[in-house]
C-alpha cells in the first residue's frame, strides 16, 4: 500500500510540471571551414567546443544564474581570434539561442518564453 502512495506522489510531481528552467543554445557553424575553441561565457558559467566542422550544429543547455549578456569567442580557419556579444539572459529565463558563426563574427537570435 505504502508504495502505491510513493507512486501517485512521483506521477503527481511528474504531472504537475517539476521542470527546470533552461536556455537550449545552438552553435551552428555556417561558413565554408572550421572554426576551433569556441567558448560561450553566460551569467555563472562557461561552456565550449574545440571544433565545428562547416555547416555542422553544437546542441547545449545552460541555466543563467544572473543577468548578462552572452560572450562568444573563437578563432577561425585562419588563426584569427573573434569576439561577439550576444543577447542578455537573465536568472529563470526559458527559450532558445541560435548562434551563427562565420569566419568573421558570430550573430544570435533569441526566443524567450515568458513565465507563466
Amino acid at each position: 500500500m505504502k508504495i502505491a502512495r510513493w507512486l501517485l506522489l512521483i506521477i503527481f510531481f511528474i504531472l504537475t510540471g517539476c521542470r527546470s528552467r533552461v536556455i537550449k543554445i545552438t552553435v551552428v557553424n555556417s561558413s565554408a571551414e572550421k572554426i576551433s575553441n569556441i567558448v560561450i561565457d553566460y551569467p555563472g558559467a562557461t561552456f565550449g567546443i574545440s571544433s565545428l566542422a562547416p555547416d555542422k550544429t553544437f546542441p547545449y543547455s545552460i541555466k543563467p544564474n544572473a543577468t548578462g549578456p552572452l560572450k562568444i569567442q573563437f578563432t577561425n580557419a585562419h588563426g584569427a581570434d573573434r569576439n561577439s556579444t550576444g543577447p542578455v539572459v537573465q536568472k529563470n529565463d526559458e527559450g532558445s539561442v541560435e548562434i551563427r558563426l562565420t569566419q568573421d563574427g558570430a550573430t544570435s537570435a533569441a526566443k524567450m518564453i515568458q513565465p507563466q
